[in-house]
């Protein structure tokens, strides 16, 4: 588990929502207490059309669990939420625009309020 994982996951149960996922490049949606194997597998070396492929069976996924009224909040890359967002009406992207190490001092300035 990377240290951008960890703390973005730390970020995310301190802002306390009603649920969390995980998005993954081979497994869709995950709840936190699924465990899986670990894999080699990204959304940043696929096609566009694959990666529009896979938002389309995460948002399978998401039916019941996410409606397009909740607010969501992304801590992913571009990839991952581009064809996700379209379909949710308050979603956020709080890291947008920085790289990795801009993303890990905004988590720990966060977390260490």
């Amino acid at each position: 588990m990377s240290d951008l994982f960890k703390k973005n996951l730390a970020y995310a149960k301190l802002l306390a929502p009603n649920a969390i996922y995980i998005l993954s490049a081979k497994h869709g949606l995950l709840g936190l207490d699924e465990e899986i194997e670990p894999y080699e597998q990204t959304l940043n070396t696929m096609k566009d059309a694959q990666v529009r492929a896979w938002a389309e069976s995460v948002l399978v996924q998401m039916q019941g669990k996410v409606g397009a009224e909740d607010e969501v909040i992304f801590l992913v890359g571009e990839k991952y939420r581009k064809y996700l967002m379209p379909h949710f009406k308050n979603a956020a992207v709080p890291l947008q625009g920085l790289g990795i190490g801009r993303q890990l001092a905004f988590l720990k300035h966060a977390l260490h309020k």
